[in-house]
């Protein structure tokens, strides 16, 4: 089914500045010029919304206490009754965002998702909520640093969010109410024009995700790196799926992230052993992505020994 409805997702901790951004942007005729927008709000902090200041007739506030009690089908009533166009959604920090958007219409589709973060309180919450704002950093498309004391070190958050999402727009609105975007260059921790790139046994984990994000600029190189031996299906003859571990979060959030490598003796391989693999990277098709995708072919395989950190992350 189309999108019908688009959805604006605001997420991030209490006090963290979303009310206070949502209000701004409603008054802005820029977004609102009239449109029948669903304001839905899954947690009240301390500002409340003055539906005063912006045209407020077609704008629809409804309060949700429990998220576990929304429906799919009160997401349907809300529509059909309002007749609206839009929804913007200000999402409680303590619930987990796919668990609203499992609830949406069909017809309802993420048009935009900001998280809101109090540089006084995020790096906190990072040491003991870090699977939730894992959670709101992994699929936002622009997070904000809200209260950056003028003269702070933003480094600690630029490295927290690109360590989560290397497409993420970081903005930095200072104390003083001064406002920034980031431009800080992450240099890869390799050097991916070299004759061979040599990938260290703790970078795993970054070069799996920059070559299945973009995996063209890796297109007729040569790699080599440490990984475990891992089966893709049985019908796969001389092909195995070189890979780590890796924990995005928490320990229960690891998992084996393998690059399908041809190798006519792959069957020999002993499943979960340690091999050091040099081999040439093609972009191509393939049924493992059901799309275009790095492939390897394999040009040495060596047996290697297991290294301290079993799982790496980012």
């Amino acid at each position: 089914m189309a999108i019908q409805i688009p959805v604006y997702t605001f997420t991030g901790f209490l006090e963290s500045g979303k009310t206070k951004f949502i209000q701004e942007t409603l008054e802005d005729p820029r977004f609102n010029a009239g449109e029948r927008t669903l304001l839905l709000v899954l947690e009240e902090g301390e500002e409340e919304y003055d539906l005063s200041r912006y045209p407020a007739k077609n704008i629809y506030l409804h309060v949700v206490d429990d998220l576990d009690s929304l429906t799919t089908e009160k997401l349907q009533y809300w529509e059909k009754k309002h007749k609206i166009q839009r929804v913007v959604l200000e999402l409680n920090g303590m619930h987990l965002v796919g668990d609203f958007y499992e609830k949406m219409p069909a017809n309802w589709g993420i048009a935009q998702e900001v998280m809101f973060a109090d540089a006084t309180t995020i790096l906190q919450y990072n040491q003991n909520m870090r699977s939730l704002v894992v959670d709101k950093l992994q699929g936002c498309e622009m997070v904000v640093f809200n209260r950056v004391p003028v003269g702070a070190d933003i480094m600690p958050f630029h490295k927290l969010a690109r360590a989560l999402n290397r497409r993420v727009d970081i903005v930095y609105d200072f104390a003083d109410g001064s406002t920034t975007f980031d431009e800080i260059e992450d240099p890869l921790p390799y050097d991916i024009n070299a004759p061979l790139i040599e990938i260290g046994d703790e970078d795993y984990a970054l070069f799996y995700r920059d070559i299945t994000e973009e995996p063209e600029k890796y297109d007729k190189k040569t790699v080599r790196f440490l990984a475990q031996v891992a089966r893709l299906r049985k019908d796969k003859d001389g092909i195995f799926a070189p890979g780590r571990f890796v924990m995005t979060c928490c320990a229960d959030d690891i998992t084996f992230m393998g690059i399908p490598c041809k190798y006519p003796a792959a069957a020999e391989l002993k499943t979960r052993s340690w091999v050091r693999v040099t081999a040439s990277i093609e972009v191509r098709y393939s049924s493992v992505y059901k799309g275009r995708g790095p492939v390897l072919t394999a040009l040495e395989i060596i047996p290697d020994k297991e290294p301290a950190n079993e799982v790496v992350t980012f």
